[in-house]
């Protein structure tokens, strides 16, 4: 599949899914598999390719990983922050390494900052995408602490040669760190650091203060056993004292973000969407969107999993601040048109150097449609719309899983819009499309 024709959904009766284990919390449950000391067993890991591309350099790293892919199931050998593949009988060996992050942000961040411990050349590559990405800010904190990387390429994040041989020996260190374009550096650095030294101080130098994410990473440090402490001294500045992880068995919880595409199914078009397994205590920063949609008129109902009805009329127009959970600013932007009022987003700006500038490409297929929108450096507004014709409409997804995933929604309540490169999608949600099929 290429490209995806989505049809009005014409449907009354309740949608009942599942979808996989999130790919925040599978990303980090295998890095701090591999921190830990013993073997963790992790149940409803994501399979895509993100989380492959984890797996696999894991393995070249040296990690003995047992994949059961059939039942979500993944077996890793923890170290203890030792890089197995970088010694021999508690030897250091001089072998030059070389993993493949391919567009993932997480393996990106995590792994780079990981492969800071070792004590020899490790070479990290990427697709074209990823190498656009911000990296700069968590390379410069690695460096000031010793750590060697080398970047090849021009202006470009990847590849990268890193070396940590000239980490420093102290016990403690401090590092200044922005995270204005992506958490993923504090949260890389507050599983990592830890290992190697006995006190750590990130100072935050930027304006970001949304850290649902880091706040996921820090709960997941304690359900891995870390044996230190971690201090939020202040919104800016961090204390950790140094510490182990043990091994686990870790049971996955479902990805909200991609569960989110179905609840905007029944915000759209009036039906009750139950996703199986969502709990209330959720660790994951994008529950704050199923908020959102109660504002505008859906209704929530908490049982062993979570159900949500969409209002009998037309949505109700929203202002938003979507910085702690800006993975649904696309989603949001797709179910827009068709509220009653305008809808607001803001504090949004560090979208624009995700897999695409999703900032542009919601004013750009939104145009396509018709619909009368517009954005500043960190924000976008949508009009209502009162008629969509029923012309056929290509969608360009601009190789981005969550563009392909949220418009889709919007051909589901307008029809005849055509998805293109839908299989962009395998990124985070290989079935995704197979699961669309079966609404029809």
């Amino acid at each position: 599949m290429s490209d995806y024709l989505v049809k009005k959904l014409n449907r009354t009766e309740e949608i009942v899914v599942s979808v996989p284990g999130s790919k925040s919390i599978t990303n980090r449950a295998l890095l701090l598999s591999a921190l830990a000391e013993g073997e963790s067993v992790l149940c409803g890991v994501l399979f895509s390719n993100d989380s492959r591309v984890f797996m696999d350099s894991l393995i070249r790293l040296g990690f003995l990983v047992n994949i059961d892919e059939e039942n979500n199931v993944v077996r890793i050998k923890g170290e203890g922050g030792r890089i197995p593949a970088l010694e021999l009988d508690g030897e250091a060996l001089k072998k030059d390494l070389e993993i493949f992050v391919g567009s993932a942000g997480t393996a990106a961040r995590f792994l780079t900052a990981f492969c800071a411990l070792g004590s020899s050349d490790i070479r990290l590559s990427s697709t074209e995408q990823m190498a656009k990405r911000p990296m700069d800010e968590l390379y410069s904190a690695l460096e000031s602490i010793g750590c060697s990387i080398n970047r090849e390429g021009e202006n470009l994040s990847f590849p990268v040669v890193i070396n940590g041989e000239g980490l420093r020996v102290d016990d403690e260190i401090e590092i200044e760190l922005n995270i204005d374009r992506s958490s993923q550096f504090l949260s890389a650095c507050l599983m990592v650091l830890p290992l190697k030294y006995k006190n750590v101080r990130i100072k935050l130098t930027g304006n970001r203060k949304a850290k649902s994410y880091v706040r996921m990473t820090e709960q997941m440090m304690v359900q891995f056993g870390f044996s230190g402490e971690i201090k939020e001294i202040n919104e800016n500045l961090y204390e950790i004292s140094g510490g182990s992880y043990s091994a686990q068995d870790y049971i996955i919880e479902p990805d909200i973000s991609a569960a989110c595409y179905f609840y905007g199914i029944a915000a759209l078009c009036n039906l009750k969407t139950t996703v199986s397994f969502v709990r209330r205590d959720s660790l994951q920063g994008d529950m704050k969107f199923l908020e959102v949609l109660e504002k505008m008129g859906c209704k929530l109902e908490w049982g062993d999993s979570l159900s949500i009805t969409g209002p009998e009329g037309r949505l109700k127009g929203i202002r938003a601040d979507f910085q702690d959970f800006s993975d649904q600013a696309l989603t949001i932007a797709a179910i827009a048109p068709f509220a009653s009022e305008s809808v607001e987003i803001y504090n949004i700006g560090h979208i624009r150097k995700q897999e695409s500038d999703r900032l542009n490409v919601i004013i750009t297929n939104l145009r396509a449609l018709g619909v009368e929108c517009a954005c500043t450096e960190d924000s976008f507004i949508v009009y209502p719309k009162e008629d969509f014709d029923d012309s056929l409409v290509k969608l360009d997804t601009f190789d981005d899983h969550r563009v392909a995933m949220s418009f889709t929604l919007t051909g589901l309540k307008r029809g005849n819009i055509i998805i293109q490169n839908a299989d962009c999608c395998k990124k985070t949600f290989e079935n995704y499309f197979e699961i669309i099929d079966k609404l029809y």
